[in-house]
């Protein structure tokens, strides 16, 4: 596996910037792609062309990556610059010191990775990087830590739907 890796890994990379546009999502791109290779290492058929399979799973997860962007794009132009009225302001600090109280309440670990992925904007294997940990450690920690913020502010989530959608 390591030999298609070292093969294969630069070309990928270059056909990956080129949709993309980016060095780190590039990187990510393929990196993604050999996680799902090695996962699925032992349904291979060696008969079959690997260097067509990964170029196509490279662009099929392009096109992913840039999907989501346009529709991060389309989510923040769609939200309100500004939260207007006292009452939108209270419920705005209170909300986000819960949040904040949560988020310290995570493991170490968990909440370091947290808090280099959503507060620094850092990618995972910047973060891996940083940390000297694998990108999926990264990946395994972030699940964690959204799992349970998810869990413990759940009702949140709901007053806050109630009260923009009234």
């Amino acid at each position: 596996m390591e030999e298609y890796f070292q093969t294969y890994f630069e070309g990928l990379h270059r056909y990956a910037f080129t949709i993309l546009k980016d060095n780190d999502d590039a990187k990510d791109a393929v990196q993604a792609v050999f996680m799902k290779l090695w996962e699925l290492r032992d349904q291979i058929d060696q008969s079959k062309s690997l260097k067509a399979y990964l170029y196509r799973a490279v662009y099929n997860y392009c096109l992913n990556v840039k999907r989501h962007h346009q529709i991060e794009a389309r989510y923040q132009a769609e939200q309100p610059a500004e939260v207007s009225g006292e009452q939108d302001t209270l419920v705005s600090e209170e909300t986000t010191k819960r949040i904040m109280d949560e988020i310290a309440a995570l493991a170490p670990q968990c909440r370091l990775i947290f808090t280099k992925s959503r507060f620094e904007h850092k990618k995972y294997a910047e973060i891996a990087t940083e940390l000297g940990l694998s990108v999926k450690t990264i990946e395994v920690q972030m699940g964690k830590a959204l799992r349970i913020l998810r869990t413990r502010l759940s009702e949140i989530l709901v007053l806050l739907l109630i009260l923009f959608l009234v």
